[in-house]
């Protein structure tokens, strides 16, 4: 990507990655090329290796119980179809939140038409997005099997109370499902102390790896009670047609994105390397830089969180009297800056913060989102205001 060009999109996916991802890619490609389980030979072996690797890794980075319960995915989406499709049964009730991306959202749907699945979908401070984890206690029913929520907002940036609700639902004897698309690699998350019982995230996203990676994690013994999506071979008990019932195999028909998981397994190295801490303190100071770069700027309003508590640094911001979709385009044109514009896929959310309907002052629908990831800087952060504000302002255009 050009210098000029400053890459405000990483709530999409995270850009640019560690050296070491696409090292560790090309190194796969050039010297390796196999698939794990499908030969005896070295170059199997090794692929095989890459891959226990990165679950080893991603289960010392969320404090898992166990490798083998991290099972790939193609990305997050495809995960959590794996948990809620996998889980929920006729007749079963299912807690989500408002500000929940469509990747719940619409399996819960689907099951709710078509599979006698009811469904409550808990609402947020229309301020925040935050959820009280008292609504979801309460909302707790005698059938209820799993409750589901999207930890970070990809709109707002707000931050659930995990912990919280991970309490609630052992307490009631409820499988807990989190949706971690924005938050890991940028927060801590402990799926033990947390009480997770399945886990969604990305692999490009935070965690910094690839497109076509990602991971659901399964707390044993709830592997029990879920379901596969899909049958196939695994080089594994291939003497059996059916497929195997132990982990990770009984989720992982078909060959790996081995090339993927490769470069999933360095950029956890490197994560792992930086530490978690480090990288939520860069998260805040991004915060912390960009909010007070804009504040009490006229026309500017961001909506959500207005501080640096309870969020990631995903913004969505509205300027009076520029449309999103424009202001995005302005961002590019003018200083270079990319955006994405739109209902982001989360429509609950965009409900809870008023932005789903025109109105007088916005005369369409949406907002314009600016998300930071672990390569943008405090500079970036503050040309970003600057940017914005001289939006708001009509002053003439700034330069990287």
């Amino acid at each position: 990507m050009p210098n000029n060009r400053i890459y405000l999109d990483n709530a999409a996916t995270s850009f640019p990655k560690p050296p070491t991802v696409i090292a560790a890619m090309k190194q796969y490609a050039d010297h390796c090329g196999a698939s794990a389980g499908r030969g005896a030979y070295a170059e199997a072996k090794l692929s095989a290796q890459v891959i226990r690797q990165c679950r080893e890794r991603l289960n010392q980075f969320f404090n898992g119980q166990n490798p083998d319960h991290f099972i790939f995915t193609l990305n997050c989406t495809d995960a959590l179809n794996l948990a809620i499709h996998g889980f929920l049964r006729p007749g079963d009730h299912a807690i989500c939140i408002a500000m929940d991306h469509n990747s719940i959202l619409r399996p819960l749907n689907y099951l709710s038409v078509h599979h006698d699945v009811s469904v409550t979908r808990i609402p947020a401070d229309g301020r925040t997005g935050l959820v009280a984890p008292a609504d979801i206690d309460a909302a707790v029913r005698p059938n209820t099997r799993l409750i589901c929520v999207g930890h970070g907002s990809n709109v707002t940036g707000t931050v659930q109370p995990i912990r919280q609700m991970g309490t609630i639902a052992r307490k009631h004897g409820i499988a807990f499902l989190v949706d971690a698309a924005q938050t890991a690699g940028h927060l801590p998350i402990d799926v033990q102390a947390d009480g997770i019982d399945f886990l969604a995230c990305p692999g490009h996203k935070g965690l910094l790896g690839p497109l076509g990676t990602g991971f659901l994690y399964i707390r044993p013994g709830r592997e029990k009670e879920l379901q596969p999506l899909r049958q196939g071979g695994t080089g594994s008990a291939s003497e059996k047609d059916v497929q195997p019932d132990f982990m990770p195999d009984k989720f992982e028909a078909g060959s790996h994105n081995a090339i993927g998981i490769s470069g999933l397994s360095a950029a956890l190295d490197y994560l792992l390397s930086r530490g978690i801490h480090a990288l939520a303190e860069h998260q805040r100071a991004l915060c912390g830089t960009f909010i007070e770069g804009i504040d009490n700027v006229d026309g500017l309003k961001i909506l959500g969180p207005q501080g640096v508590a309870n969020r990631v640094a995903v913004f969505s911001v509205r300027i009076a009297g520029v449309a999103p979709l424009e202001l995005a385009s302005r961002l590019e044109s003018e200083f270079g800056i990319l955006t994405r514009a739109g209902l982001h896929c989360a429509p609950g959310a965009h409900a809870t913060i008023g932005s789903d309907h025109p109105t007088v002052a916005a005369p369409e629908v949406g907002t314009t989102r600016l998300s930071f990831g672990a390569f943008n800087t405090l500079n970036e952060a503050q040309f970003a205001a600057d940017a914005l504000a001289s939006i708001a302002l009509g002053t003439p255009a700034a330069t990287t």
